[in-house]
This record gives structure tokens, sequence and C-alpha cells, in this order.
């Protein structure tokens, strides 16, 4: 497998909880003790995906999200026991792609992990699409926006190109939630919400349609282009 994971928490029975299993399902695992720690230790190294707490000594985990956020793209779950709607809204402001609640169950970690990681492996693909401003390469991961270049999360990409190779067809949040995040978690609508409303802004403009009741849509219009 040998991908690379970066844990960043203080408690060391959870680094505990997490390295064993990580490390037997076949990923290289480091572990920092605090923000700080875990800042230096992203800086020196080369990681596939970060799992971050919030509450942590030195640097808390919402600005260890912000500082990796402005150097890579890599995505980051947040594990946390701050479990309110506005502790979530905020991860997801400092582009978190997941956020898991403690306690938590291991298996769902893995799980949400191998998802993660799956829809991140570079892809076998010379597709570029085009729609009105929007110009999307699937080899590169880009988007630009009038020839202007957006930058976006891993999970933020991966909606965008979904709804956009699928022009006319309404999502649901649970489509989303199967198609996207590779898997279907109860509760987490409300996070498919956030990442299309981040989508909405970095975007500039309103490409993506609420269909009320139902989910998300892009409009047919142009065609897809090679």
């Amino acid at each position: 497998m040998d991908r690379s994971i970066l844990i960043i928490e203080d408690e060391v029975a959870i680094r505990e909880i997490l390295t064993v299993p990580l490390e037997a399902q076949g990923y290289r695992v480091t572990t920092a003790a605090d923000g700080l720690e875990g800042i230096n230790a992203f800086r020196n190294g080369e990681f596939d995906l970060v799992i971050v707490d919030i509450m942590m000594p030195r640097i808390d985990g919402y600005t260890v999200c912000e500082m990796i956020r402005n150097e890579s793209d890599v995505p980051i779950v947040i594990l946390t026991a701050l479990d309110s709607e506005e502790a979530q809204i905020k991860g997801f402001d400092k582009l978190a792609d997941d956020y898991i609640t403690k306690p938590f169950s291991v298996r769902v970690v893995l799980k949400r992990v191998e998802a993660l990681l799956r829809r991140t492996a570079p892809e076998k693909t010379d597709d570029v699409i085009r729609y009105r401003e929007l110009t999307v390469s699937e080899t590169e991961r880009s988007v630009t926006v009038s020839g202007k270049e957006v930058t976006l999360t891993h999970l933020e990409f991966d909606i965008l190109l979904l709804l956009l190779k699928n022009k006319g067809r309404v999502f649901s949040r649970d489509d989303l939630l199967n198609h996207v995040w590779g898997y279907d978690f109860a509760g987490y609508e409300k996070g498919v919400n956030f990442h299309i409303m981040n989508l909405r802004k970095k975007l500039g403009a309103d490409y993506i349609e609420t269909v009320r009741g139902v989910g998300y849509r892009i409009a047919k219009e142009n065609k897809k282009q090679s």
C-alpha cells in the first residue's frame, strides 16, 4: 500500500488506538503529540493524509489545518470531541476534508481513510471538461474560472467533477456521500452542504443548482471536450 499518514493528537491512547490498526492495514504512520510538533513533522516529511485533533497544546487543530492548507491540498481529517455544529462548520471553513467526533469507531475511521485515499489516488486520464467559464482537468486535478486558477480541496474537486460528468442529473446528499465520500454515514448530510457552499464561494457563480427537496445538479449546457 505504501501510503503515509500523519496523526497529530495529544492523547497517547488515541495515537496508539489509531496507529496499530492503520499500520496493520499497511499504512506508514507518523505521530505528533501537539500542533507545533505536527506542523514540523508535516514540513519535514511527505504525507498522503493527515489526522488532526482540535484541542491541543501549543497550536490548536484549527490553526494546524489552516497552516497545512496554505501549503498543501493533502486530505485532512479532523478527529475531535467537539461535536457542535459550529465546531464542524469551523473545521470545514478551514478546508478539512472530513470531521469525525469522539468517541469513534476505529473501523469507521479506517473506512473513511481508505475512501479519502482512494479518491486522491492519481488518475489515469487526460480528460478536460469545459462548462461555461469553467475548465476542469482530471489529470492535473485543476480548475480554472475564466482562465484564473481556483484552489479546491480533494472533496470539493471530486464533487464538482461528479456533477460535471453527469450534467442534468440530480444527486441527493446520500448520492454524493456514496459516490464521493465512498460510504453511507447517517447524519453527515450537513457536511455535504458545507462543501457545496464552499464550492459556490470559490467558483464565484451558481454553477451548482439546488433542486429543492431533492439535491444538487449542474444543468446541461456545454458538451465535454477533450
